[in-house]
């Protein structure tokens, strides 16, 4: 699920547009929310120099149709787009978050999105010019933008796999009531469910159905006349009197002995258990961490059923054999890091054509007012009239020297390559993600044969020892 918020950006009270753009392009470049800058791509511009590309672009707009507006002008807009925490990546968030930019602006404004990792929830900041490449036209922030973004960011997470917002109220809620049913149950309903669960095997006595509770994991506590229950990652033990009058012990006496029936809760909130192959517990690592002997109770049982599953994945597959498991690993592993360095291929050149377009462009503009510039023998006076400009034609410069450019090419023809890798990478994520699923999912598998193995051979050596004693 991802949340999105469009603020526009505003000469404010005091400060010049070069000024208001740059304060916030650096706050969503900090290095330290960005992974280093890892986690920032732009469009249409540089994020080193983007705010001077913003206003220059302004000038020119102005130049060009001659409209000027006052202190209230629109200079850029800010974009935030949230996801839920885990379930996507850094580099998916900033791809997802640019996809919805260039979708949104329809390609004809410069933007620029940094991705932030210092919350728990991933989120990205897009910033994208008022004024359109071509410096003809400006954004305008219309009536229902807000609902045509979210509309847009719903139709993008589909596409990748993501939840969305269901009907979505004006006013906002938790994120835990937005889960509705598949929120994480509170600690007393899951020990509801365990006593329902545990009365459907029709327990003798009310001593047989705390036998069936510590076997489901639970943690049984009798002190003086009240008993006390304690579920699987609860901090503190709840009495049984404090989850309702059909779970007090009386009650449950009095179902047990025939003389009322029990009613599990309406609202019944059960925790659906993943399909998919999980590790095993290290059972000896968390009793020495300061487990109890219930969770070693219920992460046996943990173990049992996660091998259950494993078990059931090897046969489905065919893996039956230790080998044609290993290869299947290895081909797995392979096949995903193949995918990977493609698309990572595909990204770090259509980032170099988008640096190259818009410096080529930066360079075009600009050139005039260098050579001006250079023949007023690099005047101070010079240098302070037409800053912006000259900084944007030494960066060009610049780029053009690290991206090792001989000759400048047309932009039309990195428009046509930036396009060919577009497609390229947009058919190869869906493998790349179908791929790092079955990578995932056998590896897990192998793990676990893994530790069983491995677990047998101990227990085999301390055998042969204590027989050789």
């Amino acid at each position: 699920m991802a949340t999105t918020r469009i603020m526009p950006l505003h000469i404010g009270k005091g400060r010049t547009a070069s000024k208001a753009v740059s304060d916030i392009i650096d706050y969503v470049k900090n290095p330290q929310k960005t992974e280093n800058g890892k986690l920032i791509s732009c469009y249409g511009c540089d994020s080193r120099t983007a705010d001077a590309e913003f206003v220059l672009a302004k000038r020119e707009y102005i130049t060009k149709t001659g409209r000027v507006r006052g202190a209230d002008d629109v200079i850029a807009y800010h974009l935030r787009q949230s996801f839920v925490p885990g379930e996507i990546t850094p580099e998916e968030a900033n791809r997802i978050g640019c996809e919805l930019a260039k979708r949104f602006t329809k390609g004809n404004n410069a933007f620029v999105v940094c991705t932030h990792t210092d919350k728990a929830h991933i989120h990205n900041h897009i910033i994208w010019n008022a004024v359109t490449v071509d410096c003809d036209r400006k954004f305008r922030n219309f009536w229902g933008s807000t609902k045509a973004v979210r509309r847009l960011n719903d139709t993008i997470c589909i596409e990748n796999g993501l939840s969305i917002v269901e009907n979505p109220k004006p006013h906002g809620k938790s994120y835990n009531k937005w889960l509705g049913d598949a929120a994480k149950p509170p600690h007393r309903e899951l020990l509801r469910v365990a006593i329902d669960n545990a009365l459907a095997q029709k327990p003798k006595d009310l001593e047989a159905l705390f036998s069936l509770l510590q076997q489901a994991g639970i943690q049984v506590k009798k002190r003086g006349k009240s008993i006390s229950l304690k579920a699987p990652g609860q901090d503190r033990f709840a009495r049984m009197d404090t989850l309702g009058e059909d779970y007090t012990e009386a009650a449950l006496i009095a179902v047990l002995v025939g003389e009322k029936s029990h009613a599990p809760r309406k609202k019944k909130l059960v925790q659906v258990e993943p399909q998919k192959v999980n590790l095993l517990v290290d059972i000896q690592a968390k009793l020495q961490g300061g487990k109890s002997a219930g969770y070693a109770r219920w992460a046996k049982v943990f173990n049992l059923k996660q091998m259950a599953k494993t078990i059931n994945y090897l046969s489905e597959n065919g893996l039956l054999e230790y080998a044609a498991l290993a290869e299947k690993a290895k081909a797995a592993t392979d096949r995903y890091n193949t995918l990977a360095a493609q698309i990572k291929s595909a990204e770090k050149r259509m980032a170099e054509l988008t640096v190259l377009r818009t410096q080529i462009i930066n360079y075009s503009k600009t050139r005039e007012v260098y050579a001006a510039y250079r023949k007023a023998g690099y005047s101070k006076k010079f240098l302070a009239k037409h800053e912006a400009d000259i900084l944007l034609h030494k960066a060009a410069k610049k780029a053009f020297d690290e991206l090792g450019v001989q000759k400048l090419p047309r932009v039309k023809e990195l428009q046509i390559e930036y396009a060919t890798l577009l497609e390229q990478k947009k058919n190869a994520y869906a493998e790349y993600q179908q791929a790092r699923q079955e990578m995932q999912e056998v590896l897990t598998a192998k793990a676990n044969v893994d530790r069983l193995m491995g677990t047998e051979e101990q227990n085999a050596e301390k055998e042969k020892e204590h027989g050789q004693r």
